[in-house]
């Protein structure tokens, strides 16, 4: 890991869900609650095209989590939360992409269903056409 950078998302933020073709994630939750939403793109990876959902709480020690490139990521924040999260490649805006937060075909049951979204986050799109356009992840 060569960056950190810093989130601070009040109760009732959803951050992504986001990807990178080049870039792998090591979140660390310094404090708070937060449920993360996972989805594996790769192709030739065992759990392509499934979710998960994990619960971090930073009070319970569930703080830290690896997300590969080509995971699609977001997270919930139930409570306050600061997150620092490591990344493997600088910053250069070229490597971020999305997937709609609530799509069906992900299938991620988040907490809420009018969660406090970005803009960015708000026009991410479906996930049948990042499959369509995206060129292939591999695992």
């Amino acid at each position: 890991m060569l960056q950190a950078n810093l989130s601070r998302s009040r109760a009732g933020v959803l951050r992504g869900l986001h990807f990178h073709r080049r870039q792998a994630d090591y979140w660390c939750l310094s404090s708070g609650k937060a449920l993360v939403g996972l989805y594996d793109l790769r192709h030739g990876s065992p759990t392509r095209g499934k979710k998960a959902e994990i619960h971090l709480d930073a009070e319970e020690g569930s703080r830290g989590l690896y997300i590969p490139r080509g995971v699609a990521h977001g997270f919930y924040a139930q409570t306050e939360v600061l997150l620092q999260y490591l990344v493997d490649q600088y910053h250069t805006g070229d490597d971020e992409f999305g997937v709609a937060w609530d799509d069906p075909d992900v299938g991620i049951e988040w907490p809420a269903g009018d969660p406090i979204l970005s803009d960015r986050d708000r026009a991410n799109p479906p996930l049948a056409d990042v499959l369509k356009d995206a060129p292939a992840f591999e695992s």
